[in-house]
């Protein structure tokens, strides 16, 4: 068994934030992979389902961020996991918006849900980094990460989203280089991500009924793709 977790802060208001594209990571996977309907388990929002031939829990904890720990502690507990058995997919201030980088263990950068993870369970878990940009001083950052995606950074982010989902399965059986290098190539046509300053300043994007309620439509897309799903989420 493999837990996959998205980081991000429950509710509508939270949506799409930036620090929530941990969320948006493991809803295009549950989207992409026709997991079932998600439900209420382990202090969040649980679906479990298969990548590849790996049976996976997908978890948002709905302990709100600084709290991630208590709810993935739950579910590494039920299942006797080992740590790297655990996938985690967070928000990454020190990466450009559309990089995707994949480590094991290491710091946490003043992440506040890596923190909680990393008390509650330990420290030497997968980390799938997502990169966002950073607003360029430190005292903007919680303004920054708590802002919604500009209508700009849908040009890589609904590639992104859709490569995460596409070749998540390479995480499920270990080959974590092979996640990170496919998803890199996936995205070499696609547009380049705005600038970091750009993308502070734009307005946030207006959310759509299925993006504020954090859950996959219900109804089928018109053309039966991860893509028609995204584009409805960010209402594009």
């Amino acid at each position: 068994m493999k837990l996959l977790v998205g980081l991000g802060n429950p509710g509508a208001d939270h949506a799409f934030n930036r620090h929530n594209v941990g969320f948006m990571a493991v809803d295009a996977i549950a989207a992409a992979r026709d997991f079932p309907a998600w439900r209420k388990r382990f202090s969040g929002a649980a679906a479990e389902g298969k990548l590849g031939r790996e049976p996976v829990l997908l978890l948002k904890p709905a302990t709100f961020m600084n709290e991630s720990g208590r709810a993935v502690g739950e579910a590494v507990r039920f299942y006797k996991l080992d740590l790297s058995d655990v996938i985690v997919f967070h928000d990454e201030l020190d990466l450009a918006p559309g990089k995707v980088r994949v480590k094991t263990g290491g710091g946490v950068a003043g992440h506040n849900g890596l923190k909680s993870l990393s008390a509650h369970i330990g420290n030497d878990y997968v980390r799938v980094r997502i990169g966002i940009g950073h607003p360029g001083r430190k005292a903007l950052v919680t303004g920054y990460v708590l802002h919604g995606f500009a209508k700009a950074d849908h040009a890589w982010l609904e590639p992104l989203l859709g490569a995460i989902a596409e070749e998540a399965p390479y995480l499920a059986e270990g080959a974590n280089d092979k996640f990170q290098s496919r998803v890199a190539h996936a995205l070499q046509s696609e547009p380049e991500a705005p600038d970091e300053p750009q993308a502070a300043r734009a307005k946030p994007a207006p959310r759509s009924k299925d993006q504020s309620s954090g859950k996959k439509d219900e109804k089928p897309a018109p053309e039966g793709t991860l893509a028609g799903k995204l584009r409805r989420w960010f209402g594009s």
